[in-house]
């Protein structure tokens, strides 16, 4: 076609008919006698189907959860891909003695394929009607499709019981291994919880309170020695005080009080420069610093050979001589051994007091490490704590869980759970399947014509021939001034 942008009328349109006439005759009469002789002569095959209802189980699931709670189209195609493999469809197919034909001419393997492609499990389409499945075969005999048809659908539902049964037996001894090893994990918490309490025995949060109350009566008794400790440390003091005016009296000679009796000791050695001498006047302690000073100070000054150095040392020895002299005669004095025994004994008691202060003083720091540890054990025993509720919670939800899947065991080994029950067995079909032959002939016959128009149009799309003026003035870009019609004869 040269010009496309021509318009046609009916004229036009009869003409191309006429001029392209075998381009469609010829399709159209092959199509038609290719699809009757299909009709004809092609293989009869027969389709049988069986019903399966998914029956629910018998004991409500209040009472008994089922362990298999996956959809039907799931279960299904899991007991198809069983059903179909190449070990039970070659028992179905040695049992039947199914395509002997095939067998003879193809390896077991196609044999196998062609009956999985012969089988068909439909379920049906829309949502609220699911609850049931086909089971269909296709073969060429009448009777034996349809008694493979129902050995397929008891195996089928074989397969679901012994499906269901061993995902309940699976999951009874899953949970079980799961349990078993959880108990083992708890009584490890459990032996972990009670070695951590008695090895911080005393530093555990709940004792807190306790500590803190014995610690308090600790101070408490801690005060009390400690005052009784100052007082006999001064009543020692006032005893020493007292042994040293016994020991040393005041002036070198005078009398002493001893007890009732008053007495004038007079030494060889008297210290007559007492009453002449304020600066040495007094105690024995306060006279010996007294000349030990004076005779530092005069070492500074001067030697050794010194004569007022000399006369220093003389009064050191006279002191020290006169002290030895005076405690000899007093340390036989009765007052004097008792201020001795009472020094003796607040001595003692000092000690003791120490001692008991020392050991209420390690106790308290003991409830006070104690006390400053509760909280790093609180968060320690918050730790295995919490480990060990969560390891508890998971082991008591895995008991309620394993005794539910033991429940649902036992219902599957009675066959009182979900079930494929047969409610339409597979009839002997009295048509076959295919072909369709009104269908076959209605595609034939609209294949046929939009073959023959189509190869028309084609032809006539191809063809670069002029058929009138304006063919040819698009072609050449020449005017055409006139044209010669066509001329036919009629006849007469």
């Amino acid at each position: 076609m040269i010009n496309t942008a021509q318009s046609y009328n009916i004229d036009d349109y009869m003409e191309i008919l006429q001029r392209r006439i075998w381009y469609i005759v010829i399709p159209f009469l092959a199509i038609i006698v290719g699809t009757i002789l299909y009709a004809t002569f092609a293989p009869r095959l027969y389709k049988a189907s069986t019903l399966v209802l998914v029956t629910p189980q018998r004991v409500p699931e209040s009472f008994v959860h089922p362990t298999v709670t996956s959809k039907i189209e799931e279960r299904l195609q899991s007991i198809s891909q069983e059903v179909m493999s190449r070990t039970r469809l070659e028992q179905v197919i040695n049992e039947f003695g199914l395509y002997q034909k095939e067998r003879r001419e193809i390896t077991s393997e196609e044999v196998i394929q062609l009956m999985q492609k012969d089988i068909k499990v439909e379920l049906p389409t829309k949502k609220e009607e699911k609850g049931y499945f086909t089971v269909s075969y296709i073969g060429k005999d009448p009777n034996m499709v349809t008694t493979v048809a129902n050995r397929l659908a008891s195996l089928f539902i074989e397969e679901n019981l012994r499906f269901r049964e061993q995902q309940a037996v699976g999951t009874t001894e899953f949970l079980e291994s799961e349990l078993k090893a959880k108990k083992a994990k708890l009584e490890d918490l459990e032996a972990n919880v009670t070695h951590y309490k008695r090895q911080h025995m005393g530093e555990l949060p709940e004792q807190k309170d306790t500590n803190l109350r014995i610690l308090e009566q600790l101070q408490n008794q801690y005060q009390r020695v400690g005052e009784n400790l100052r007082a006999a440390q001064d009543r020692r003091l006032f005893l020493q005080k007292q042994l040293s005016d016994l020991e040393m009296p005041i002036t070198g000679t005078g009398t002493m009080t001893m007890g009732k009796d008053s007495r004038l000791y007079t030494s060889s050695t008297a210290l007559t420069y007492s009453s002449s001498n304020p600066e040495v006047a007094g105690t024995y302690a306060s006279q010996k610093d007294s000349l030990t000073k004076q005779l530092d100070e005069l070492r500074t000054k001067y030697t050794e050979n010194h004569p007022d150095v000399i006369i220093m040392k003389k009064k050191l020895a006279d002191l020290e001589l006169k002290k030895d002299t005076d405690t000899y005669n007093v340390k036989s004095d009765p007052r004097y051994k008792e201020l001795k025994n009472q020094l003796t004994m607040t001595d003692m008691e000092i000690k003791r007091l120490q001692g008991d202060e020392a050991n209420i003083g390690a106790q308290m720091g003991r409830y006070r490490a104690r006390i400053e540890n509760v909280p790093s054990r609180e968060q320690e025993m918050a730790s295995l704590n919490r480990e060990y509720q969560n390891t508890k919670e998971t082991f008591d939800n895995l008991l309620k869980k394993s005794q539910e899947a033991q429940q649902a065991e036992n219902l599957e080994r009675r066959q009182k759970g979900e079930q494929f029950r047969v409610i339409d067995p597979a009839r002997v079909p009295e048509k076959p399947f295919s072909p369709d032959i009104p269908k076959v002939l209605l595609i034939g016959l609209v294949l046929s014509i939009g073959c023959g128009f189509g190869s028309a149009i084609i032809r006539e799309q191809m063809d670069r021939s002029f058929h009138d003026a304006g063919d040819v003035e698009i072609t050449l870009g020449l005017r055409v001034l006139a044209t010669i019609p066509r001329i036919e004869e009629k006849t007469a």
